[in-house]
């Protein structure tokens, strides 16, 4: 019996999961899973853990004419030792490619945030120049947002050009290298302190927006401190929705490199990219709606309303899609 299959007989016996059996030895269960298919060796050190966690030699370990059972028949003894065909091909992240990926996230957060923060204030200088009245002023309003949203989407360019490189964590298997998990469970740890801070305040401010256009309303529905009410709504909203998306791009690369969540190997192969396809088609399509209605209406002071029900609605679409497809 091979080394590959004694790991695999004594795992089971022991009624270990490959992450369980991986925790303990300080790996990725990656790398147990190459054990155990004989696509790999693991080191001495590994060995030695490895005899004191199953309560066996080194020889038994390494000697392959000690056998720990007998296989019923051959067929077994093929499905044993040959290695799982349906896990997907991994690519390996080294610890200095970990880091660097950490570090332009960090910075791809802030622009992406900033971006979206660009295109909810974009507004406020049409309802503040409004409020001066006259074609002129107005028209300089609606120059002054388009040049804010025009800034964000090269913004978004910019961010996604810089994080291209890195995109296959989106959508392989990673293995990382040694001692690369235990660093970013450890940074991972240390910032749920900072991202529970941030992801509060920015919905706090979230909710708390609309109470400024009721109050300005005391002054009248056209007032001009009714505008100014109306403008701080988009600031708090745009603060609010800033700190959201900031910690939570950057909460998400250490899932990302973690394999958690959206970003663990049952979703990458299952495929998520119908949800992507949605996105990029329903968000194009609210913007275009809301920018069409606030024109014509020239009700920018309401029209805000479009976003947060999008985004309410978007989660459902997800959804029906998936049972559609199911």
């Amino acid at each position: 019996m091979i080394l590959a299959d004694k790991i695999i007989d004594l795992r089971k016996k022991a009624g270990m999961s490959q992450e369980e059996l991986a925790e303990k030895l300080g790996v990725s269960r990656q790398s147990v899973s190459k054990w155990e298919g004989a696509q790999s060796t693991p080191d001495l050190n590994r060995i030695l853990k490895m005899s004191e966690i199953f309560g066996v030699s080194t020889d038994f370990l390494l000697k392959d004419e000690f056998d720990l059972s007998k296989p019923n028949s051959t067929q077994e003894a093929i499905e044993i030792s040959m290695p799982d065909e349906t896990e997907p091909p991994r690519r390996s992240v080294s610890m200095a490619e970990a880091n660097d990926f950490l570090a332009q996230n960090s910075k791809s957060a802030l622009m992406i945030a900033a971006g979206v923060a660009l295109c909810i204030m974009s507004v406020v200088p049409v309802i503040i120049l409004e409020i001066l009245g006259g074609i002129l002023f107005e028209s300089l309003g609606v120059a002054i947002m388009l040049l804010m949203i025009a800034a964000a989407v090269g913004i978004f360019i910019f961010s996604g050009m810089s994080m291209k490189r890195f995109s296959y964590l989106d959508s392989e298997c990673i293995e990382t290298e040694y001692g690369i998990d235990g660093m970013i469970k450890e940074k991972k740890a240390a910032y749920q302190t900072s991202h529970a801070l941030q992801l509060s305040a920015g919905v706090i401010l979230c909710i708390l927006a609309p109470i400024l256009p009721i109050f300005g309303e005391l002054y009248g529905d056209k007032s001009p401190i009714s505008e100014i009410f109306a403008s701080f709504l988009f600031i708090f909203v745009a603060a609010g929705v800033f700190m959201i998306v900031k910690t939570s791009i950057i909460n998400g690369a250490y899932k990302k490199l973690l394999q958690e969540d959206d970003f663990s190997e049952t979703k990458k192969i299952a495929k998520h990219s119908e949800n992507n396809l949605l996105a990029e088609i329903y968000w194009p399509i609210i913007t275009a709606a809301y920018l069409a209605y606030s024109f014509i209406t020239n009700d920018w002071g309401k029209s805000w309303i479009i976003w947060p029900v999008s985004a309410i609605i978007f989660p459902v679409i997800v959804l029906i899609s998936k049972q559609f497809k199911k």
